[in-house]
């Protein structure tokens, strides 16, 4: 699958600086080592060019066996030379001439950058808790390193009775929704403020998170076991799928995976309630996505087996935002949502080349992009070169007008607390759309809300509303009947 048009950057390059108190951030010791990064950009479009022809001189049979290790040291070493070559800082001007990409446009103006909920601003240090001062460049690169990257790999065992080991070409939409569900699950044990460690010994969860997206069917969330649970959307090796069947995959899953009840790699199956906000089965259904609150502290209720219902809750929205392009009038909407402290970004890009947008500034979306084929690892505890494959060294954008209307928005809220924030933030945003919201907010669904006037015999809908709040629901047979909406 090509590449997006990239604008990819060293930090060492630029002068970007963020803003408040991430829970005093705890960079403060690992600024030293943020603060070179890997120069190389990730030009995906470029790799992705000459990746069939690398792959000719690697494949490249030898006439005898007696001649297949002369043969197979010669490929190797020309095409170590080739690509050393197109990876070059040649190639690299090319790109920014042709491609559009620059070193200058990318977080070194004076616009505020949002990454995730926390924005960064152009001041050039702050303070950390410890007294240390750190650089808001430092501070950046601490936060957008340690955001997990998933990526195409190859040489990974065969996917059910199929002969495919990679996903080059087709697996990137899988690979940017792994990366939105790993920032959830980052989120919800290591917290917001958790930074990639600088060295060895790694936190067990962290450890046991990238197991989850391990490349087998032994790992709960690998692109195997997503594949398999997204046959009835469409999902198998060499297609392309959409947000909204991605995101329906993951409800499968995760559905699934709570059904079986497994404890995979020390961690739950699934920690929170899956929230997907659509219209109909089919995603047909006008007008903007509404997020029940009585739906989502029904969800919780289930999830909690009737003990609670406050419960952390992945949202996942899958909207299409115009025909060819985003509509104008969407993009502001857009933009702020990612100034909202629930934020887990966006998975889209443009038609076929899914990315991960983590990130605005300006008129300019930062994503993590899935493109770069790596080998598939086995991961280790204590395995450093291992873990490094699972963090990115560079910032690339896009603008953010150029983006594919097909996307899905995601967002973690870790309580009621937080998700009621969430719907206060949400619902002013929808106020402010001059009547095109992204989405909407609503106490009741059409549903539990008819079904509760029949059942208790009411002519006030306002009082029979009063009772439907989230503190005072009361499990299922306050709705007097179920709808499409399940615990998964």
């Amino acid at each position: 699958m090509t590449g997006l048009p990239e604008r990819a950057v060293a930090f060492n390059d630029v002068a970007v600086h963020t803003i408040d108190q991430i829970d005093a951030l705890e960079i403060g010791a690992k600024a030293e080592q943020a603060v070179a990064p890997t120069i190389s950009p990730k030009a995906s479009l470029i790799s992705t060019l000459f990746h069939s022809t690398f792959s000719i001189f690697e494949k490249r049979s030898s006439p005898s066996s007696s001649d297949k290790k002369e043969s197979n040291s010669k490929n190797y070493a020309f095409t170590t030379a080739v690509k050393k070559v197109m990876t070059g800082g040649m190639i690299r001007r090319l790109q920014e001439r042709f491609l559009g990409t620059s070193k200058a446009d990318v977080l070194t103006s004076a616009c505020d950058i949002w990454l995730l909920g926390v924005c960064y601003t152009a001041s050039p240090v702050e303070s950390t808790s410890s007294g240390n001062s750190i650089s808001r460049l430092d501070a950046f690169w601490g936060d957008f390193s340690s955001k997990i990257w998933i990526t195409y790999r190859k040489g990974f065992h065969a996917i059910g009775d199929s002969k495919c080991t990679s996903d080059v070409n087709w697996g990137c939409m899988i690979r940017s929704s792994q990366m939105l569900v790993a920032q959830a699950l980052l989120f919800h044990y290591l917290g917001r403020s958790w930074r990639k460690p600088s060295q060895k010994p790694f936190d067990p969860e962290y450890i046991a998170l990238l197991q989850l997206f391990g490349d087998s069917e032994e790992c709960a969330y690998s692109l195997h076991n997503l594949l398999q649970a997204g046959r009835v959307y469409g999902l198998s090796c060499g297609s392309w799928v959409g947000p909204y069947a991605m995101c329906r995959t993951w409800e499968s899953l995760v559905r699934a995976s709570k059904a079986n009840d497994d404890d995979a790699q020390g961690i739950a199956a699934f920690p929170m309630v899956l929230y997907v906000i659509s219209g109909d089965e089919d995603g047909e259904r006008g007008g903007a996505p509404v997020v029940y609150m009585d739906v989502a502290a029904r969800l919780s209720f289930d999830y909690n087996l009737g003990k609670s219902d406050s419960a952390p809750i992945l949202l996942l929205v899958p909207l299409v935002l115009g025909l060819d392009k985003v509509n104008p009038r969407y993009i502001p909407l857009l933009w702020e949502t990612f100034t909202f402290p629930q934020s887990l970004g966006i998975m889209g890009g443009k038609p076929g080349a899914s990315t991960y947008i983590v990130g605005v500034q300006d008129d300019k979306a930062l994503y993590l992009d899935p493109h770069e084929v790596q080998t598939a690892v086995n991961i280790k505890a204590d395995d450093e070169n291992v873990t490094s494959t699972y963090h990115c060294s560079t910032v690339s954008s896009i603008p953010i007008d150029l983006i594919d209307p097909s996307l899905a928005i995601g967002f973690y809220c870790s309580d009621k607390d937080n998700f009621e924030d969430f719907c206060s933030r949400a619902s002013d945003l929808a106020d402010r759309s001059n009547g095109a919201p992204l989405f909407t907010v609503a106490k009741h669904s059409i549903d539990s809300f008819s079904s509760r006037l029949i059942t208790a015999g009411h002519n006030n809908t306002e009082n029979v509303a009063d009772n439907l709040t989230w503190g005072n629901y009361s499990g299922p047979d306050a709705h007097g009947g179920e709808d499409d909406w399940q615990i998964v």
